[in-house]
């Protein structure tokens, strides 16, 4: 079903025609990596060829990212190049460890992230949402909100009382400028990065996001190291995610994780998934805007929205189909590369060990030989008789195979309450017809702050 007969085209960078010479391509790749790609990329299934990286493969159809996910998942690994753009703050977590270290890892994160832990988050998610919805003081005349930061602070405020119970406190502005400094700086890929500069060479990034890495690694290595010894002086554990990680054990017998490990891995978790969750709200918001019909639709679910009750997601159908199409469109991780152990042949392509494969949810969720409008906003695809048609591997926002994101679930589940919570009282509106630009820093971000006017709802009595 149909709600809109023109649906929405939100801007997206220009698509090159022509290929890129050596220093475009690292001005490009420092700056936004998405402006790389050219219109062939769109348009054919791959494209092999090789450049300053050496032999390179863009995979953008189902079968060949099946192929390299999962089916043949162990001869791919994370390239060198995103170890060292995120390895001084995540080498020890989940997103960057790879062979045995990640599958024991993996393996005693695994129980924390089921379905049936997840659930036991709902209600806490809800209050959290409604009291940050509630401090905005909304009236008839409407507030105009940043939401790129409002939407930080809210998914801070939920990993803060579902991971640390609170403990953070105030902290949550602390936090979002350390993040916001790190991203824009820190985590670029640096042109000696791509040259394969040795890593004593500085980089100019990585000096500019020192304070906000240390920052980081400080906070949570004391809160780890303060309920570590609270835990081992027999005090009451915390019903937290972080008293799950610190009691964790390894189902084969082995130790649990390191209190390093710990730290590295909810680092992690904020970067992959309070950061991703944020800007896919904030995204969702922007398109809700522009979008009146599809607001009305998610407001009506809103309205009867009951956290409580046993299947609730059931009842926000169109919320759970905006989100995916939000995500389709803006994917909060934009690329992911990954390094050929040994040769193999992708879609009948052959590559040599030690080529790079990526594979992009930014091309793959809008390639024109998988989806009907590529460009534009059409949350009915995601809808439940229709959801079945979209192939497991042209949508991937959570990446897919053994590698798919351990907190999917929970970002889903956060984001789909958030939402809820903000469109039972708040009418959502622009303020400016131009559109915000994407860009590549890490996550997908706009490049300036998205800014909308949020206006208390007049329900019918």
């Amino acid at each position: 079903m149909t709600v809109v007969d023109t649906p929405f085209v939100p801007r997206t960078p220009a698509r090159r025609t022509q290929p890129l010479s050596l220093l475009p391509f690292l001005w490009i790749s420092w700056r936004d990596p998405i402006r790389m790609w050219s219109e062939r990329h769109f348009n054919e299934p791959q494209l092999h060829g090789h450049s300053v990286l050496g032999e390179i493969l863009v995979v953008s159809h189902p079968e060949g990212v099946r192929h390299v996910l999962t089916e043949n998942a162990a001869n791919y690994v994370k390239g060198d190049l995103q170890r060292r753009v995120l390895g001084p703050m995540l080498a020890e977590g989940l997103l960057l460890t790879e062979g045995d270290t990640w599958r024991r890892a993996r393996r005693i994160l695994a129980p924390l992230f089921t379905p049936a832990k997840m659930a036991t988050l709902n209600a806490r998610m809800a209050e959290v949402c409604h009291a940050r919805v509630a401090s905005w003081s909304l009236s008839a005349h409407g507030r105009v909100l940043d939401i790129d930061s409002e939407m930080s602070g809210l998914t801070f405020d939920i990993l803060s009382a579902t991971m640390f119970s609170d403990e953070l406190g105030g902290e949550a502005r602390g936090f979002e400028r350390a993040l916001n400094q790190f991203l824009a700086n820190g985590a670029r890929i640096d042109p000696l990065d791509v040259l394969g500069a040795p890593d004593w060479a500085p980089r100019l990034g990585r000096l500019a996001s020192f304070r906000s890495a240390r920052f980081f690694e400080r906070r949570v290595t004391r809160l780890v190291e303060a309920r570590r010894a609270h835990i081992e002086a027999g005090g009451e554990a915390h019903d937290d995610l972080l008293s799950a990680l610190l009691l964790a054990r390894d189902e084969n017998g082995g130790p649990g994780l390191s209190d390093e490990e710990v730290a590295a891995n909810i680092l992690t978790f904020i970067l992959a998934g309070h950061e991703t969750t944020a800007r896919a709200l904030g995204w969702t918001l922007h398109l809700l805007s522009r979008q009146p019909e599809y607001l009305a639709r998610l407001q009506a679910e809103a309205d009867a929205f009951d956290v409580s009750q046993p299947r609730w997601a059931d009842n926000l159908p169109w919320t759970r189909a905006v989100l995916e199409e939000t995500m389709r469109l803006f994917p909060p991780a934009p690329t992911m590369a990954r390094t050929a152990l040994a040769d193999d042949e992708v879609g009948g392509q052959k590559i040599k060990a030690g080529a790079t494969v990526i594979i992009s949810p930014w091309i793959l969720q809008r390639h024109k030989l998988l989806w009907d409008q590529p460009d534009a906003f059409k949350p009915e695809r995601f809808l439940p008789e229709n959801r079945k048609s979209v192939d497991r591997y042209a949508y991937i926002p959570f990446s897919a195979g053994p590698r798919v994101c351990i907190g999917a679930a929970f970002a889903i589940q956060e984001a789909m309450i958030a939402l809820a919570a903000i469109l039972r009282v708040a009418e959502v509106e622009a303020v400016t017809a131009v559109e915000p630009r994407p860009v590549h820093q890490i996550t997908l971000r706009s490049s300036q702050p998205m800014r909308l006017r949020l206006r208390a709802r007049r329900k019918p009595a």
